[in-house]
C-alpha cells in the first residue's frame, strides 16, 4: 500500500466545478444525505470559504476528513480560525473546530466509516492504494498525512 498515492488530478478537478452545485444543492435541502458544507474563514483573506464535505455524525460532533491531509485549504483555514459555520440537513450551526492529525484517531474514524459505508468509503479508500482486506495496522499507516476536523457545536446565540 503506497500511503502517498494521490487519486488522479481529473477527480479533484471534477469535485471542485461539482462544489458550487452541491453547496446549492445542501442549502436548498436537496444535497446528498453525507455532505454538509464547511463555512470557514480564508486565512489570508479574511473573506468566508465554503466546502462540501462527507461527514460522519457521532452524537452531538460532525466528523470530517481530509484526503488532502493538512494542506487542504479550508483545514488551514480552520487552523487558523477554529471558529466555523456549518450547513447540514438543512440547519445551519455555529461550531468550533478541532483539528486532528494524529493517524490512530483518523484511523478511528476511518474504520467508522468503513463500517458505515463499506462499498462507497471502500471504493475512495482503494483509489488512493488501501487493501480490500485489511488490518489495523493498514489503517493507521493510511491515516498518516491525512487530516481530520471534528466540529463541536456551540449552543445558539441569545
Amino acid at each position: 500500500m503506497n500511503p502517498k498515492k494521490r487519486p488522479p488530478t481529473f477527480i479533484w478537478r471534477m469535485m471542485r466545478r461539482m462544489s458550487n452545485w452541491v453547496i446549492r444543492l445542501v442549502a436548498a435541502g436537496r444535497g446528498p444525505a453525507v455532505v454538509l458544507v464547511l463555512t470557514t474563514t480564508g486565512r489570508k483573506s479574511g473573506l468566508p470559504r465554503q466546502t462540501p464535505l462527507q461527514y460522519e455524525q457521532e452524537g452531538e460532533d460532525y466528523y470530517i476528513a481530509s484526503a488532502r491531509g493538512p494542506q487542504a485549504d479550508w483545514f488551514r483555514n480552520l487552523q487558523h480560525n477554529p471558529n466555523v459555520q456549518v450547513l447540514v440537513g438543512g440547519r445551519q450551526l455555529t461550531a468550533q473546530a478541532e483539528a486532528v492529525t494524529d493517524p490512530s484517531r483518523i484511523a478511528d474514524f476511518l474504520g467508522l466509516r468503513l463500517q458505515r459505508h463499506p462499498r462507497m468509503v471502500g471504493l475512495i479508500m482503494r483509489l488512493e492504494g488501501f487493501p480490500r482486506r485489511y488490518i489495523r495496522a493498514d489503517l493507521e499507516q493510511f491515516a498518516a498525512g491525512k487530516a481530520l476536523a471534528i466540529l463541536h457545536p456551540l449552543p445558539p446565540a441569545e
